[in-house]
């Protein structure tokens, strides 16, 4: 258990989110900057700038060296940055926490980066001064670039935390974090379907990635190969993506689509042999089957709570918005200008648009068949006592036929109505005289001729429902 002061644990969680995982990639690419001078018998001149450089092409900050722009940087380091400032901004918001505190998180976690983005900037500055084919990049690319990327980062950890107290207690509507489910669900479906079919067109392009391989002889030169392609595996996702929702990618003059195929020059990378040659074989339509797929996901997720009409539709639309918004951002930051190869990156009028449709076509399907949409509950009137009806008032007698002027008959007047008969007074009752019992006995005589015999008393007079018998 912490011992120490509320303050003190509060300001050390403010340190962590603020020069936590910018502190540590920090220190992972000066490792890999210094191992790489090492190996090549370099002199550490610029380790500081290039350290500084990498840096910034974390948050997909362009790189200029002699005159060359390296802007399509690899999109693994910024998920993974992106993936711990989500993490540390989490671990220090508690479900219950106020907004003060809330907004101070936010602000650290912006902070830090930021701060770390000026001291980059001045030490590339003066590495530029020695080393002349380095160039100090925009200080507003730089600053825009470290903002977004933290700012999205959390976003999504404190959002995980009081998300959904944040939807109660505001006008937002209560299925918004269903809706923000089922885009996620999209975009993994998406993006891990386009994963595995890159992994099959690495198989089958097996013999064109030994090739790019086998352009240096040294142990350290295919790791590093191997490092960077993985390094890269996100963009060559994210293109697959482009092409299985109908749209298309392109490294400089070749582009890549579900129809067709124009050749042009790729980069030696080996994570590139996945990309399809021409002529392009018809198997390659078959990928339009994986945006239909992860659009079934989406409507699945929608599709979880049922609701009326309005409201699945609204979900659904939802969802496929961010979920689109959410490619074309990755598009967005996958691409970039690759020295002389030219612009990398996906046809960004066609991508966000395809998979909003595909997600909201195919999920309004899979909504409609999965039972996703109910109807509304119909309007039961309150039932109460019926209310007592007044009694009609009698009818008015018709009124008396007026006499013709041709009548010359007498007119009789009405006699007024007589006083009813007073009510006979009732007439005393006779008082009871006792019976004696003898007179209840039946005396009858014996059909057979041997006299009169006596019965027991029956309780039941002459005049009873069974009539008394006589001799014949």
């Amino acid at each position: 258990m912490d011992n120490r002061p509320v303050g003190a644990r509060q300001a050390r969680e403010l340190l962590r989110v603020a020069f936590g995982p910018s502190v540590v990639a920090l220190v992972v690419i000066a490792a890999v900057t210094l191992l790489q001078l090492l190996i090549a018998n370099s002199d550490m001149t610029g380790a500081f700038g290039a350290i500084a450089s990498m840096w910034l092409g974390v948050h997909q900050v362009p790189v200029s060296i002699g005159g060359r722009e390296l802007g399509a940087m690899p999109l693994l380091p910024v998920l993974m940055m992106v993936w711990g400032t989500a993490r540390t901004t989490s671990a220090a918001t508690s479900p219950n926490s106020s907004w003060f505190v809330t907004r101070w998180v936010i602000a650290s976690a912006l902070g830090g980066p930021l701060l770390i983005a000026a001291i980059a900037l001045a030490v590339i500055h003066d590495a530029a001064s020695v080393l002349t084919e380095l160039q100090t990049p925009s200080a507003l690319r730089a600053f825009g670039g470290v903002l977004v990327v933290h700012l999205i980062g959390a976003a999504i950890g404190v959002s995980s935390r009081i998300g959904r107290r944040t939807v109660r207690t505001t006008p937002l509507p209560n299925w918004l974090p269903e809706a923000v489910r089922a885009a996620a669900a999209g975009v993994l479906a998406l993006a891990g379907l386009c994963g595995v079919v890159t992994a099959g067109s690495l198989v089958v392009h097996w013999s064109t990635m030994h090739e790019l391989f086998a352009i240096t002889d040294s142990v350290f030169g295919q790791f590093s190969l191997t490092v960077l392609s993985l390094l890269y595996l996100p963009n060559v996702v994210v293109g697959a993506a482009a092409v299985a929702v109908g749209s298309s990618a392109h490294i400089g003059l070749a582009t890549f689509s579900s129809f067709t195929v124009l050749g042009g020059d790729v980069p030696a990378l080996p994570i590139l042999a996945a990309v399809p040659t021409p002529p392009l074989g018809p198997v390659w339509v078959a990928l339009l089957i994986i945006a239909a797929a992860s659009a079934v996901a989406v409507g699945q997720q929608v599709a979880r709570r049922p609701a009326p009409l309005h409201v699945a539709a609204a979900k659904l639309v939802v969802a496929s918005a961010l979920a689109a918004l959410t490619m074309a951002l990755l598009g967005v930051a996958g691409g970039g200008r690759l020295g002389n190869f030219g612009e990398v990156g996906v046809d960004q009028t066609t991508f966000g648009p395809g998979v909003f449709l595909w997600f909201t076509v195919i999920g309004g399907l899979t909504v409609a068949m999965s039972g996703g949409i109910v109807r509304r509950p119909r309007r039961v009137r309150a039932v109460g006592p019926e209310p007592d009806l007044e009694p009609e008032p009698d009818a008015e007698p018709d009124p008396a036929p007026e006499a013709d002027d041709a009548d010359t008959g007498p007119v009789l007047d009405t006699l007024p109505d007589e006083p009813p008969p007073p009510a006979e007074a009732p007439e005393p009752a006779a008082p009871e005289v006792a019976q004696d019992p003898e007179e209840h006995f039946i005396v009858d005589e014996d059909v057979t001729g041997n006299g009169v015999t006596g019965r027991a008393p029956t309780g039941r007079s002459p005049t009873d429902d069974e009539p008394r018998r006589s001799a014949d």
